[in-house]
């Protein structure tokens, strides 16, 4: 092995690419969103797995609104408040989902939503 193959391998691993606030707040609506996508809503034996991404979504919804809450958040105040509700909403329907007396449809299109905002309209074209 050269000198040169040998710096590049000893110096590979430190290389990671990095990731922004935005990007680490979509890959987490996404891994959610993806779970409660994938799950059979009608198949009793997928209650478990349906309960804990819903679970999941709720906890970071939770998460948001504690955030939005601080005065050191920079969102424009009127837009955290929407969020605010919007996670209002979502603690209240994932009660209902839980209880089998909804979808959890909206939940996932709430999600979608708010990832096609966090992805920003540079990527959205692309």
């Amino acid at each position: 092995m050269t000198m040169h193959a040998q710096a590049r391998s000893g110096y590979a691993s430190a290389v990671k690419p990095t990731r922004t606030n935005r990007g680490m707040e979509y890959a987490i609506f996404a891994k959610i969103t993806h779970r409660m996508s994938a799950v059979d809503e009608t198949a009793k034996s997928d209650f478990p797995a349906l309960a804990a991404a819903v679970f999941d979504n709720q906890h970071l919804w939770s998460m948001l609104a504690a955030d939005l809450m601080h005065d050191g958040n920079a969102l424009p105040v009127p837009l955290r408040a929407q969020l605010i509700g919007l996670s209002e909403f979502v603690r209240k329907h994932s009660l209902r989902v839980l209880g089998g007396k909804a979808s959890a449809a909206p939940l996932i299109d709430i999600n979608t939503s708010i990832m096609r905002g966090l992805r920003g309209p540079t990527e959205a074209v692309a």
